[in-house]
């Protein structure tokens, strides 16, 4: 699908995303924007508040079930400060994704989904050099939970996309 009619707006978007996500955990934009340098450290992939809040980027993979790829959520998840030193450690080593899965906690509020996704509980598998780790949810009745089992459609991710674009 190459665009839409978007549903909110009325606007014909040039193209469905198929992967979307939060620039940095909801816990860094609580902090004042002023006192963001100096207790936060946030690149690409990692994230460390105050030196006791740890975080990484992970996927979040969602099968489209009329479509020819999966739709992405980039999502934050918190990992234990051992977890966090450990993925750290072998953040550049070959055969990573031999690691036993982190639990985590998501940490990201992704748009579209009531009630929403803080603070579900996942397993956080390192994937090989090139890959962000993939996130498993709990198996739980969550909405996102129950769409990363089952699947969603392309009309489902044309949803998601507006309430990204106008959440």
């Amino acid at each position: 699908m190459t665009g839409f009619l978007c549903a909110t707006c009325g606007q014909t978007h040039d193209s469905i995303p198929m992967c979307l996500g939060a620039p940095a955990p909801e816990l860094w934009f609580s902090i004042p924007e002023a006192e963001r340098e100096a207790r936060a450290e946030l690149s690409s992939d990692q994230c460390v508040i105050d030196g006791q809040h740890f975080f990484i980027l992970g996927r979040i993979l969602l099968p489209v079930v009329d479509g020819d790829d999966s739709f992405v959520w980039l999502a934050w998840v918190s990992l234990s400060e051992a977890n966090f030193m450990r993925s750290c450690e072998l953040w550049e080593s070959e055969g990573r994704e031999a690691e036993p899965a982190f639990f985590g906690w998501l940490q990201s509020a992704l748009p579209g989904y009531a009630p929403g996704t803080l603070s579900l509980k996942t397993n956080v598998q390192t994937m090989p050099l090139g890959q962000r780790p993939l996130i498993t949810l709990e198996p739980t009745d969550h909405p996102l939970a129950m769409e990363q089992r089952e699947g969603i459609t392309m009309a489902r991710v044309q949803q998601i996309a507006e309430a990204a674009f106008h959440g």
